[in-house]
């Protein structure tokens, strides 16, 4: 979390931390156990109930953002999005209608949308979740009817009314794109640092683990406010 929140490097560890390596190897052995996935669901469940809703959602949103990659972005798992003009990787991402994630994946810039849908929805399918998805025109197309036919997936393209002038929040998708916008806020997550995308989903987890860990202990007795602002002192003579 403190790789993640503040951008540094695993070497620039706090003296106070443990050995950076050590650090790093329980990162690498969490990932590839599943953990950090566990514990996305865990606190996603919790904070839903939270709001009074179901554990599990009955629909989600999709969409993608991509970031520039920094020079440690090798060549083979970067590319150009002409759309954009970004060099770098695409991350999309899936949420619950709170914004809350529920998958994300990396990929090149250069991935297409409804390509990286389609590897998307079919993980949407195999976990058994919601069979309702909003996403932008950007997926519309032919993924629209393969995610029904194979999968019995409704995807709803929100189009942009034609009569828009200048912006507009959009129904549903207002929701996932602040949910990447929130991701923006994590310093190491302005643009993609790693040298393999799978650690990249990674940092994207633990950003959101600090998320809704901050989000169920806000007001709880024991979660510290803020520094509070210093009072004005009346000048004198």
């Amino acid at each position: 979390m403190y790789v993640v929140r503040t951008g540094c490097s695993w070497r620039q560890l706090p003296a106070d931390f443990p050995p950076w390596q050590t650090v790093y190897w329980h990162f690498v052995r969490w990932e590839d156990q599943g953990v950090t996935q566990h514990i996305v669901d865990v606190l996603r469940r919790r904070v839903r109930r939270s709001a009074g809703r179901e554990a599990e959602p009955s629909a989600a949103v999709m969409d993608s953002q991509s970031v520039k990659g920094a020079d440690t972005v090798g060549a083979d798992s970067r590319g150009y999005d002409a759309n954009k003009k970004i060099n770098g990787r695409k991350r999309f991402i899936i949420t619950d209608m709170l914004g809350l994630l529920i998958a994300v994946m990396v990929r090149p810039a250069s991935v297409q949308d409804r390509a990286g849908a389609t590897s998307m929805l079919l993980g949407l399918y195999l976990s058994g979740r919601c069979r309702v998805v909003f996403a932008d025109q950007g997926f519309a197309g032919r993924l629209v009817a393969w995610a029904w036919r194979v999968l019995g997936i409704v995807v709803h393209i929100v189009a942009k009314p034609a009569d828009q002038r200048g912006f507009r929040v959009h129904p549903r998708r207002w929701v996932v794109e602040r949910a990447l916008a929130w991701l923006m806020t994590y310093r190491r997550l302005t643009r993609d640092y790693e040298r393999q995308p799978p650690i990249s989903e990674a940092m994207i987890r633990w950003a959101v683990i600090n998320m809704l860990a901050r989000r169920l202990t806000r007001g709880h007795p024991a979660h510290r406010p803020g520094p509070r602002p210093l009072k004005r002192t009346r000048r004198t003579k």
